[in-house]
């Protein structure tokens, strides 16, 4: 894959660019109607449909791991079940009985002498589930940091808890961060009561040293170049190959690389959503934003309901097909993913957060289950193999609501167990 910067990079000392510079640009610089055509890339498909199922397993080992005995009823499990993005036609139980190495199958009998299936962990899926967790321990404050440049970029410091809870995977929050996470850091997050009655995120402290941009911190540790007419920051720039880049594009899209630079950090309603410098600055959040994640990439449908918090215009995810030599839309596993085109050398990742290896080889045990079982290496589970009373086999997430003033205010701490108190009885 060719990468490049069209125009460099460039002296940094301008690249907040004042609102007089943004001013003077917006007036110059109406929105350009070009678009770029879209251009399948088979090693960025290859980085995400190696992970298929990924989130869903590991979702699923952490729900089971949760409890005591490591032994879930299949009806518990289904209550989890919108949190795993799985196909609506495809049944939980079919799903996780796909990955023999990583789940363990058992059975017991209901009240009506009905053989109700029950699913634990392999002894290697809980290895790797603990050195999951020793390592979310060793890496709180780097995962925490991420959290609060998450906040940071939203305009009141603030986010609902459910568009949190869609980012937790990409950002390496612990599955139970609400209670776990959150409650160890109570000078800068707090939880809070938002207009529309739910409950969200804020950060308490404003902190500049964390409010400085990837693109910045780049541009700083490399050779600056003198942009002719202005300071500004180029984007990385690369393309699939093969993509074909008309001269008209070409033109575009190095005189858009000349305009000023928005941190994503800085205030920015002086924009007009209009102007090319306007989109130069929602390419800028989600530049920060991905490079915020743990594998530089998220499902498009995470960030749908940003708008209002990062205070973007209307139909603000058309930078993603506008800009293909920044991001890559993947379609691949019934989905659109969006990747951060310059964090990957072809599949491969070029940093690699510690977690993302253990999710690599989480999706390897995944990966070679599936293939042994396809095999025939796994037997059926016998008829006799059968667990105690699966009355006692409940999600451990404790919840503490004695200190809470109203319903809203600890509606959070109920977010795992809303569905077991509903009576989630539906068998699977």
């Amino acid at each position: 894959m060719a990468r490049w910067f069209l125009f460099g990079k460039v002296e940094s000392s301008g690249f907040l660019c004042k609102s007089q510079s943004g001013f003077s640009y917006q007036q110059k610089c109406s929105l350009v109607n070009v678009k770029l055509k879209w251009v399948k890339d088979k090693a960025l498909d290859a980085a995400v449909i190696v992970e298929k199922d990924l989130k869903a397993a590991c979702t699923l080992a952490t729900i089971i791991s949760s409890t005591p005995q490591r032994r879930l009823p299949i009806y518990h499990l289904s209550c989890h079940r919108g949190q795993l993005g799985l196909p609506k036609d495809l049944k939980l139980s079919t799903f996780i009985r796909r990955y023999p190495s990583v789940f363990l199958e058992s059975h017991f009998l209901d009240t009506g002498g009905t053989r109700v299936p029950c699913f634990g962990l392999t002894h290697e899926a809980v290895e790797l589930h603990e050195e999951e967790l020793h390592l979310v321990e060793q890496n709180e404050m780097d995962l925490l940091n991420r959290l609060r440049k998450l906040l940071m970029l939203t305009r009141d410091w603030t986010l609902p808890l459910q568009t949190i809870d869609q980012l937790k995977w990409d950002f390496g929050l612990p599955y139970d961060y609400q209670h776990s996470f959150i409650p160890r850091h109570p000078d800068l997050l707090s939880f809070v009561q938002l207009p529309d009655k739910r409950v969200g995120l804020k950060l308490n402290i404003w902190d500049d040293d964390h409010a400085v941009s990837e693109l910045l911190k780049n541009s700083a540790s490399q050779p600056k170049q003198q942009d002719t007419k202005n300071d500004c920051l180029a984007f990385p720039i690369g393309f699939t190959r093969g993509f074909g880049l008309k001269r008209k594009c070409m033109e575009w899209l190095k005189e858009w690389q000349r305009l000023p630079y928005t941190s994503p950090y800085s205030e920015a309603s002086y924009l007009d959503p209009r102007t090319d410098v306007s989109e130069k600055r929602i390419v800028g959040v989600f530049h920060e934003l991905l490079h915020l994640t743990i594998q530089k990439k998220t499902e498009r449908k995470n960030v749908s309901n940003l708008r209002k918090p990062l205070a973007l215009p209307q139909k603000f995810t058309k930078v993603f097909e506008r800009h293909p030599g920044i991001f890559y839309i993947s379609k691949k596993c019934d989905t659109q993913t969006v990747i951060l085109r310059e964090a990957y050398d072809g599949q491969n990742l070029l940093q690699r957060h510690s977690l993302s290896e253990i999710r690599e080889k989480f999706a390897r045990m995944l990966r070679e289950g599936l293939l042994d079982k396809s095999k025939g290496l796994y037997k059926k589970t016998r008829r006799d193999d059968m667990v105690e009373d699966p009355l006692k086999y409940e999600c451990h997430f404790e919840v503490d609501s004695s200190e809470s003033s109203s319903e809203e205010e600890f509606e959070y701490a109920n977010y795992f167990s809303t569905a077991l108190n509903n009576g989630c009885n539906n068998r699977t």
